[in-house]
């Protein structure tokens, strides 16, 4: 079975959640017996691989541009279908399945994954999300099969569309913790270039786009007198735009904040296994992996209460009001000092894996390509 994948930036090492997800699932698909494609937005891969774990690459240009990037490299894309000869082409995200009804016109069957409803996000304008609207329009009425990340999307659409769809989330790796640990690793590069000190911050790990808070994380942080910890903050940003330009002004001007850029998977895993605490502070997630990788590293997490972090059942001194800077502050210090108990610890790590663990997620995201190839 040949599944060509449209709608991702590609892999290794490209910041993202649906990057993320398709680099975790795609080798797990080709062990399983899939013949997988993905047509990368070349200007995101360093190194133009031909492979990466058995999933083959087409890399193909797109314009880097905030509101056009997706839309117009799916449009490219649909060029090289014929040659590749799909059984099943899968689109991410609603942006590029606005374009779901031209790939129908041209014989392919269609799996859908929903990250989300993307116009919620703040970034875009009244245009673009305008088109995300079409997209998910377009994804709900014309797609063989769609997949969900996270119940609370699955709800929506079900309400809003009628529609069915697969409840199949996101997923973490199982990760030797011990290994991670600077007393072991031996190389805390990473640590000594922030002068980060075990145990002694708070970490969070996000793009520099509104909908994630950095600013009201930073702004608490700055609230707490004479803090015994420092603030990390691991990401950067896919376009320049003013609010990324504010959060590493507002970072450069709160002492004790540390940015470290884009990093690449094995300091990001270092910086978790070190953490006092994660946070995230988001106003919108689809289904967030970095709140599960926090939790497969047995690390403590305060994060706000909108729908997808609440799929996964926190205690409720975990939570904090969305927006509210001060509650944030003052819950930062608190979960800071309190840490984590080993029952709370372990139960988290049933959870991953039970629930989120990747063999899983392909096993279940096969079944929905043979359903879909044998309708």
């Amino acid at each position: 079975m040949r599944i060509v994948v449209l709608g991702t930036r590609g892999f290794p090492d490209v910041q993202g959640g649906v990057e993320k997800h398709c680099e975790e699932l795609y080798p797990r698909l080709v062990e399983l017996g899939a013949d997988v494609i993905v047509i990368t937005r070349k200007n995101y891969i360093k190194e133009k691989i031909g492979s990466f774990k058995g999933v083959r690459f087409v890399h193909l240009f797109s314009p880097k541009l905030k509101s056009l990037e997706a839309i117009s490299h799916t449009f490219l894309a649909l060029f090289k279908l014929k040659k590749l000869n799909p059984d099943i082409v899968h689109v991410h995200s609603i942006g590029p399945s606005i374009l779901i009804p031209l790939i129908k016109l041209s014989g392919y069957k269609v799996v859908m994954t929903h990250h989300g409803p993307d116009y919620m996000r703040k970034k875009w304008g009244i245009a673009a999300k305008f088109a995300l609207r079409v997209g998910e329009r377009n994804a709900m009425k014309y797609s063989d099969k769609v997949i969900v990340i996270a119940k609370w999307v699955q709800n929506y659409i079900e309400k809003k569309y009628k529609r069915g769809s697969y409840f199949i989330p996101n997923g973490v790796t199982p990760i030797d913790i011990k290994s991670y640990d600077t007393d072991n690793t031996g190389n805390s590069l990473i640590f000594k270039k922030f002068n980060i000190r075990t145990g002694k911050y708070i970490f969070t790990a996000a793009r520099f786009v509104p909908e994630k808070g950095l600013d009201d994380l930073i702004n608490a942080y700055g609230l707490i007198a004479g803090p015994e910890f420092k603030l990390v903050i691991a990401g950067g940003a896919d376009h320049e735009t003013v609010y990324s330009k504010a959060v590493k002004n507002l970072a450069n001007k709160t002492e004790g904040v540390a940015l470290t850029g884009i990093l690449y998977k094995e300091d990001i895993y270092k910086l978790y296994a070190n953490a006092a605490l994660f946070v995230l502070p988001s106003y919108y997630e689809g289904f967030p992996i970095s709140l599960l990788e926090a939790l497969s590293f047995g690390v403590p997490v305060l994060v706000s209460d909108i729908a997808a972090h609440k799929e996964i059942l926190l205690p409720d001194f975990r939570y904090f009001s969305t927006g509210n800077v001060g509650e944030l502050s003052k819950k930062i210090e608190e979960c800071f000092k309190k840490g984590i108990d080993e029952s709370e610890k372990d139960k988290y790590i049933y959870l991953i894996k039970t629930y989120y663990n990747w063999d899983i997620i392909a096993e279940k995201t096969l079944n929905v390509y043979k359903e879909c190839v044998c309708d």
